[in-house]
């Protein structure tokens, strides 16, 4: 994995490509945030100024509030590893949250998704 890229990268260069996927499959922007929300603790705001601040996703996830406690039920594969074997944290972090935007745009409803 070239972790070293994708933990430099902004968080805003690849918000529109959530936001992109989930429209195209008839879902919205406020559910990406939800979702984004939810698993982070971060709140609207503050989410808004991580993308005006184009923060890394190495810091977005460094300064996240508090991680969701029920995190640990994001299980599966996504890009060809299993979620709950990856043990870079950072990457395992970055892939739940590729994982919670693959089932919305797979049109899991958001209890599903947000492990309710």
């Amino acid at each position: 994995m070239e972790n070293h890229r994708i933990f430099s990268t902004s968080f805003a260069s690849v918000y529109p490509h959530y936001v992109n996927k989930a429209e195209k499959k008839g879902r919205t922007k406020e559910e990406v945030d939800t979702i984004i929300c939810w698993l982070t603790g971060y709140n609207q705001e503050q989410l808004q100024q991580i993308l005006d601040n184009k923060t890394t996703f190495e810091t977005f996830f460094e300064d996240a509030p508090q991680l969701n406690e029920n995190v640990t039920k994001i299980t599966g594969v996504i890009c060809g590893y299993r979620i709950e074997e990856i043990e870079n944290k950072l990457m395992q972090k970055i892939r739940y949250l590729d994982k919670l935007i693959d089932e919305l745009a797979k049109g899991r409803t958001m209890e599903k998704i947000l492990r309710s």
